[in-house]
Order: C-alpha cells, then sequence, then structure tokens
C-alpha cells in the first residue's frame, strides 16, 4: 500500500508540472489510470476502516478459514450426497472448532447466505433478554426464567412471545444490529433477525434484505455461540441461564439424533422447523474438543440431512484435532 501511494503521488506530481510548464511528461492515459487508482485506493480504505469497526469475534472468525478442513468437510457433504444441495443453496453448512477459541478454525458452505430459521431465531430473544438483565432493563423471576428455559430447550412458541414483549420488538432489532454485537448486517449479508411474534399474528418488521420474519446466517448463529463460549455475550451470572436453556435439548431430532450414539457428548442447541425449512445449532463438547455446528435446510428432507451430517462432523473434529495435536508435539 505505501509503495502504491507513492507511485500515484509521484504520477501527479508529473500531471502538475503538465500543466505549469507546458511539458507534457505524463500521458492523459497515465493519468486517468492514476485517478482509478486512487478511486480503488479510497474505496478500499474505506472497507478497511469499517471493517475494523467490527466486533473482534467477527473479524477473526471471517479470517479463520482453515482450508483443509474446508477440503474434509465438502468430503463429508459429498458422501452423504449433499452436494448438489450446497450448490443450489438448499444446505447452509458452518463448522467451527474451538478448542483454542484464539484460533478458531472454519469451514463453511453458503455460511453467509440468510435463510428463514423457524424457531433458530429464539436464541435472538434469549439473548435480547440476557442483555436487558445484564443491563438492569428486566428483573428475573421464576416466570421469566421458565419462559427463557422452555422457549430454547421445549421451543415454547408462548413463552417466546413473552419474552419477546418483555424485551421489546424493536428493542431486539435495535440490539441486533447494534455495532457492539453485529448480528445483523443490513449492508452486507443480513443475520439473526426476530420480526415477528411466534404466534399466528402477522409479522412485525420484515428484515429489510431478504423479507423474513425470523431469519439467519450460519456464521451469525456460530458467532452467538462463539460469544458465548468465550464469555463476550454477558456477564458470567446471565451467561449461565443461557447455558442452561440450551442445555439438555429437550427435543431430540437432527443434530442431536445424528450424535445420540456418541457417549461423553455436552451439547448447547437449539433448532427450528417450519414445513419444508429446517434447521439446527449447536455448541458441542467433545472429549478434549469443542465445536459449533449450524446447519440451515430448504427441503422436506432437511431434517435427515442434519441428522445424517452429525456423527460424520463430530469424527472429523476428533481426528482432525488430533493430527493437529501431534503436528504441534
Amino acid at each position: 500500500m505505501v509503495y502504491g501511494h507513492q507511485a500515484d503521488k509521484a504520477v501527479l506530481l508529473r500531471a502538475a508540472e503538465c500543466g505549469t510548464e507546458g511539458s507534457c511528461k505524463t500521458s492523459l492515459n497515465e493519468l486517468h489510470k492514476t485517478v482509478r487508482i486512487l478511486i480503488t485506493v479510497t474505496l478500499l480504505s474505506c472497507s478497511l476502516a469499517s471493517f475494523a469497526g467490527q466486533p473482534g469475534d467477527l473479524r477473526l472468525l471471517k479470517n479463520a478459514a482453515d482450508w483443509t478442513l474446508q477440503a474434509q468437510v465438502e468430503n463429508i457433504v459429498r458422501r452423504q450426497g449433499l452436494w448438489r444441495n450446497v450448490q443450489s443453496g438448499e444446505l447452509a453448512l458452518m463448522l467451527v472448532i474451538t478448542t483454542n477459541p484464539d484460533h478458531p478454525r472454519v469451514a463453511e458452505f453458503n455460511g453467509h447466505q440468510m435463510m428463514y430459521a423457524a424457531s433458530l431465531p429464539k436464541i435472538a430473544i434469549l439473548f435480547g433478554a440476557a442483555v436487558a438483565l445484564d443491563r438492569g432493563q428486566l428483573k428475573m423471576t421464576d416466570t421469566l426464567h421458565d419462559d427463557m428455559v422452555s422457549m430454547i430447550r421445549y421451543s415454547c412458541n408462548d413463552c417466546a412471545t413473552r419474552v419477546l414483549e418483555l424485551v421489546g420488538r424493536e428493542e431486539l432489532i435495535e440490539l441486533l444490529q447494534s455495532p457492539e454485537y453485529d448480528f445483523y448486517d443490513a449492508a452486507g449479508e443480513g443475520g439473526l433477525w426476530v420480526g415477528k411474534n411466534y404466534d399466528p399474528s402477522p409479522a412485525y418488521h420484515r428484515d429489510p434484505l431478504h423479507n423474513l420474519s425470523h431469519g439467519a446466517t450460519a456464521f451469525q448463529v456460530a458467532r452467538f455461540y462463539y460469544r458465548l463460549q468465550t464469555g463476550t455475550l454477558v456477564s458470567p451470572e446471565i451467561a449461565d441461564v443461557m447455558v442452561e436453556a440450551l442445555s439438555e435439548p429437550g427435543i431430540r431430532h437432527k443434530f442431536v439424533k445424528g450424535l445420540q450414539r456418541i457417549a461423553g457428548l455436552t451439547i448447547l442447541r437449539k433448532s427450528g422447523t417450519w414445513e419444508n425449512f429446517h434447521s439446527d445449532s449447536a455448541l458441542v463438547r467433545s472429549g478434549d474438543n469443542t465445536y459449533i455446528i449450524v446447519g440451515l435446510a430448504n427441503s422436506p428432507q432437511g431434517d435427515q440431512w442434519l441428522t445424517r451430517l452429525a456423527e460424520p462432523l463430530n469424527n472429523l473434529v476428533r481426528d482432525y484435532s488430533r493430527r493437529l495435536r501431534l503436528a504441534q508435539n
């Protein structure tokens, strides 16, 4: 970048000499080229400035792509016969190995594609309630505690709507878009969105990019779990309530069903189902390893896809992490 600026400066000085002395040493084409370079550099600088203003975890995860891991996840997707569904956009998938949270390893397909996610965005309501509790805007009661747990563990719609009313509908949307969290980017790919009660009433605020009432990207859902794991969402006391709600899944399908044969797992999880839309998400502790998996599918077979992917992805994390540790020793 420094060399580029120095070169541009030299060309512009020569252009200035043309104007003052009449001995033009710089062609018009060269001047036009320089102007285009300067515009590109300015746009890039603005982009970098915007990037620098993003939360640290967002920058970290965006730069954590592991191409070896990516290739191995692709092999699993292909072996399950789901590659064409990835290519068509019917399946979004993200795997983040967070055993060392300072150095996460990411593989994703359609990870920034926003899709209808049914009940999965109830994690956004959980997040909104946690922030409001942390800021003293809400007080914990037995009823609120029970609703927070039930809306996640058992996907209780009435519970989710009651908690949403306490948090505030537009207040939650503002929080999701706030610079501190940036779970929804209206200038980018979108992200986590709740714009409708979990009841028969119409949507009150659809997302501006895709007109979804309850939406998500796999990337932003993974960020939610990553920030929960790293203690950067809310205070430890309130985070414990979130962990309680996400633990002991009460609906044992999709990822949970696919992992049921593996002993000793700790799973924090939220899923969603509506018609052809199937989603699941989990923060999993497996032995010495920790990872995040997120899947969003638009297919009548979507729940089966997620079930089939869960165990192979778990085994990939186990084997991949073992090789990493051997390489480091």
